[in-house]
């Protein structure tokens, strides 16, 4: 089951991964909808490290209103997304999300918004990075509809799916976030 909250949103809860999570996060980061966009290498789940040195890890859940604050039963949490910070000890975090295909399209992108307020909170950085697919439409609207800026492209980043991909680079800096929130 997830572990902790970390914070809390109006519908979603970020928790802390724990060991249970890795069938959910390897069984969906590796389903088409959700790999091709990302350019995640199809992984076992022996390939994933639920906490990394230098990330912090989450599943986003719904929560019952019975699920507890540290220790929820499995009934009481649905969990529909990932999402994490990396490299936040020793350089610009970068953020990182995916939601579960079948959550597409239900306004659940916010659960971004609220591994940036995390960031922000627990690490003294004065900007968060995260990159998208320059087709990937989706993510890139839902990196602007925060606040991030364009700062910058790579020209065929990433082979994926027959065909080279740029990588869009994003910024959102401390004063940005502050101001819009």
């Amino acid at each position: 089951m997830p572990g902790a909250r970390v914070v809390s949103g109006e519908r979603l809860v970020p928790r802390t991964m724990e060991e249970e999570d890795v069938p959910f996060v390897q069984r969906e980061s590796v389903a088409p909808e959700i790999r091709y966009p990302l350019g995640n290498a199809v992984r076992s789940r022996g390939d994933f490290e639920v906490s990394p040195e230098g990330a912090d890890r989450f599943v986003v859940c719904l929560d019952e209103s019975d699920a507890t604050p540290s220790d929820p039963a499995e009934e009481t949490v649905t969990r529909i997304a990932a999402v994490s910070v990396e490299d936040a000890r020793y350089k610009r975090p970068g953020l990182g999300y995916w939601l579960a295909a079948d959550s597409h399209g239900e306004g659940y992108g916010t659960a971004a918004a609220l591994a940036v307020d995390y960031t922000f909170r627990e690490h003294p950085t004065p900007a968060v990075g995260a990159q998208a697919f320059a087709s990937n439409d989706a993510s890139r609207g839902l990196l602007e509809s925060l606040g991030f800026e364009q700062e910058g492209r790579r020209r065929q980043f990433m082979f994926v799916d027959g065909a080279y991909e740029d990588m869009v680079l994003y910024g959102l800096r401390r004063e940005t976030w502050a101001d819009e929130r």
